[in-house]
């Protein structure tokens, strides 16, 4: 499952509501918030075409919880 650490943070800094950054990822603004509150796990492409948007890493945004990766 993955965990959301910093979307949120990350949007905000780049001053970027989250209507403004599903229109430019392709998804609507109830998607960014879900993905923001843990509710929904996004695409590999669509958290890549985030991070690209928020010009970091896939890893900076998002991380695996612990028990995840065994």
């Amino acid at each position: 499952m993955w965990m959301v650490i910093r979307l949120k943070e990350l949007r905000q800094k780049r001053d970027l509501t989250q209507e403004e950054l599903g229109k430019i990822v392709g998804v609507s603004r109830q998607t960014i918030n879900y993905i923001e509150r843990g509710k929904y796990k996004p695409t590999v492409l669509l958290a890549l075409k985030i991070a690209k948007v928020l010009s970091c890493r896939v890893e900076d945004i998002f991380e695996l919880e612990e028990g995840d990766w065994k």
